[in-house]
């Protein structure tokens, strides 16, 4: 392998701590002109510091210290110019035990992993946030309750009660959310798959969500579609999701598509559209629409359902796309491959 392809800077030092290599990574970090780095000692070379201005090169006494060390682990150094690095190394030694041949230096920037832990901690916050809202309302009514029972009438008791029962609903819900977005980020999403047909999970999600729609919608489904194999309740999850998005957040639900499709690279499958009567989602919103606790609009809910619904779909092996429906409007399609256990086909 040629050391200047590598992403992260290389320095090697021979028994006598004088480098004698290093890669073209490196060179850009250290803004190096020519082979001036070669000669240098070690201590030179890796002029970094920890934040109390202590070096590298004293702090771990990379030719010295116990004689069966291999290796220095990752840590964070600080250069002259003030940018953090990572650095680790490792220890060549001929025999166990020996004195060491040669030290090995890896350097890379640590913007990406700073940027992994402040990704993590918006995450954290954010999750903080969503759960707090609902105990915070379960808190007050429960204390309020607790205290001062015999102020209330019947009336105020009884809606009390109901909002923390809707309040504890939604904490539960998010719950589930989360740990379903955990699962899917972990590729642990599990699947119970079995024949599932789609216009019964489709007719028995509208059935369900039709109290709340405020206007007809129109439902196309037809005739001698394939069944397909999945996972019912996910599948039903799904389609819950993007019906009610529909009807919440994309001023209502137009109509609903159930319909065999053949995917020219996936082979034979079903799909399901489900058209709102909103403004649509502008092209370059679309695959942000599929990020965890992406919201828009008033009353949207965690952020996390086109998150856990894309990781559904994709686990059974199908697809998802954003479009503009004819006449405006967005469109969302979905895909399901048959997936049809070859012992079924036999």
């Amino acid at each position: 392998m040629d050391l200047d392809d590598y992403p992260d800077g290389v320095i090697i030092a021979g028994a006598d701590g004088i480098v004698e290599y290093v890669n073209r990574r490196i060179k850009i970090m250290a803004r190096a002109k020519g082979d001036e780095m070669l000669g240098m000692h070690l201590s030179d070379a890796v002029p970094f510091d920890d934040l109390n201005g202590n070096s590298w090169y004293d702090c771990t006494r990379p030719y010295d210290g116990l004689n069966t060390r291999t290796r220095i682990s990752e840590a964070s150094w600080w250069s002259p110019r003030g940018s953090e690095y990572l650095i680790t190394a490792s220890l060549v030694r001929d025999r166990r035990g020996g004195p060491v041949q040669r030290v090995l230096v890896g350097v890379r920037n640590a913007r990406i992993r700073n940027q992994a832990d402040r990704e993590r901690s918006d995450l954290v916050a954010t999750v903080a946030h969503e759960l707090r809202s609902p105990l915070t309302g379960i808190k007050g009514f429960t204390s309020t309750l607790l205290t001062k029972w015999d102020k209330f009438s019947e009336e105020q008791r009884q809606f009390m009660l109901e909002t923390v029962d809707a309040d504890a609903d939604r904490l539960s819900r998010l719950i589930t959310e989360l740990l379903d977005a955990a699962r899917i980020d972990a590729g642990r999403l599990t699947l119970r798959r079995g024949p599932v047909r789609l216009d019964e999970v489709v007719g028995h999600v509208l059935t369900s969500v039709s109290g709340g729609a405020t206007e007809p919608f129109q439902i196309s489904i037809k005739e001698d579609l394939d069944l397909i194999w999945g996972d019912s309740d996910r599948i039903h999850q799904v389609v819950t999701n993007l019906v009610e998005n529909a009807m919440r957040h994309g001023f209502g639900l137009r109509e609903v598509v159930v319909e065999n499709a053949k995917d020219a690279t996936l082979g034979d499958g079903v799909c399901l559209q489900v058209l709102d009567k909103g403004p649509g989602i502008p092209l370059e919103m679309r695959q942000r629409v599929f990020s965890r606790f992406w919201r828009s609009g008033p009353g949207a809910g965690s952020g996390l359902g086109m998150y856990i619904v894309r990781g559904i779909v994709e686990e059974h092996g199908g697809t998802i796309e954003i479009d503009d429906a004819d006449g405006g409007g967005a469109l969302i399609r979905v895909w399901f491959p048959i997936n049809e256990p070859a012992s079924m086909s036999d």
